[in-house]
């Protein structure tokens, strides 16, 4: 692990069991509203259009609206679009993150101190 790098935090919502809303969903959210297509943001994120859909649809199932709504037609055939409400829940899961990393910066650079100062096992 290279000095300057502390361990970092990742965040995931449960929101109930097998309900939830982590960095993956998130990143695709964000991708949708800046290509604004479902496909795009899948090859963005080198998933395919298959697996980028089941998230948007596990997304406005789980949270009971939609964050994502589809639009048809148009020259270039239609697209995606954030709704207001997925606007809303990635600007909150960033606040959060960023309020949770904010919180735990102290002990991971407690741990990184801590896993820098351990003498490393040679390799035998």
């Amino acid at each position: 692990m290279p000095k300057s790098s502390l361990p970092s935090l990742s965040l995931r919502i449960d929101l109930a069991p097998e309900r939830r809303i982590g960095p993956g969903k998130i990143a695709l959210l964000e991708q949708i509203d800046a290509c604004g297509s479902i496909a795009a943001a899948g090859r963005a994120l080198d998933m395919s259009y298959k697996r980028a859909w089941d998230l948007v649809d596990e997304t406005n199932r789980i949270c009971g609206q939609a964050a994502v709504e589809r639009q048809t037609g148009g020259k270039n055939g239609g697209g995606a679009m954030l709704t207001p409400f997925g606007r809303s829940l990635v600007n909150r899961y960033r606040a959060i993150e960023k309020a949770a990393a904010r919180a735990a910066q102290r002990q991971l650079a407690a741990l990184s101190a801590e896993i820098a100062s351990r003498p490393r096992k040679s390799k035998a």
